[in-house]
């Protein structure tokens, strides 16, 4: 049994401001997704690249940073909380408290690509094909802030590497957040990176990308403890589990329809 190391979730403070961890987190995602993105575009490796100048791949990138914060915090609030913010709608900007939600924030990237696309007279599933694999690395480092800061802990467990954390109570409980920086995180980035490496019919990485983040994120649902304002809904699934299943299933349907396109 092993014990979460309880950081402090404050870096540092300067008065007033106070830099935490799971902002730092949030800066190294998209300051990795921005090196791998002028990485691409200067190799010229795949489609979309060849369709992007650098200025056009900032704006892509800063469209992308408001797509996930306004995306994540609303999907959050309609998803999670309707009522309770229904009741303190003010609470919704206060997104220092925290509570934000992937599957919100892919609804938010996705609406901020439609503009992006429609504005740069570039296709829409081109722009998706490109940006899908820089995103699983921003994933990995929301995850390992997550478990520095000890939230969103696992079901108890009694595996060797269980861990007690802060607030959970004396049993320990898997590391869940461990487990989706490295399976929704480093591995889909491995995986994506090297499919789209190579031309590809357009859609085929966006459709993997829904595909491998959907199957993942269920099955590590399974060791992920439940929200307690919800728990368990029909079937005994999770909400993440219920979020991800229309993932997983657009992904095959968007993947059987670019092979039947080509």
């Amino acid at each position: 049994m092993l014990t979460h190391p309880d950081f402090d979730p404050v870096v540092f403070s300067l008065g007033p401001l106070a830099i935490r961890w799971y902002g730092l987190m949030y800066l190294a995602g998209f300051a990795a997704a921005w090196w791998l993105g002028t990485r691409r575009i200067a190799a010229g490796r795949a489609t979309a690249s060849s369709l992007l100048t650098r200025a056009q791949f900032e704006d892509l990138l800063f469209a992308g940073i408001l797509g996930v914060i306004l995306g994540g915090r609303l999907g959050y609030v309609l998803f999670y909380k309707p009522g309770y913010y229904l009741a303190h709608p003010l609470e919704i900007f206060a997104i220092w408290q925290g509570g934000m939600a992937f599957h919100g924030g892919l609804l938010g990237v996705l609406v901020a690509m439609v503009v992006f696309a429609r504005r740069h007279r570039l296709r829409w599933l081109d722009v998706m094909d490109f940006l899908a694999p820089l995103v699983p690395l921003g994933l990995a480092t929301g995850r390992l802030g997550n478990f520095i800061n000890g939230e969103l802990w696992g079901r108890v467990t009694d595996l060797p590497w269980g861990m007690v954390f802060r607030g959970a109570g004396p049993l320990p409980r898997h590391p869940s957040q461990l487990y989706q920086m490295a399976l929704e995180g480093l591995t889909l980035f491995a995986v994506l990176w090297w499919f789209s490496s190579k031309s590809r019919p357009r859609g085929q990485v966006s459709a993997l990308f829904l595909i491998g983040y959907g199957a993942f994120r269920f099955v590590v649902e399974y060791a992920r403890e439940p929200d307690d304002f919800l728990g368990l809904l029909t079937l005994g699934l999770s909400m993440g589990q219920w979020l991800s299943l229309p993932m997983v299933l657009a992904g095959i349907g968007l993947f059987a329809w670019t092979r039947r396109s080509s």
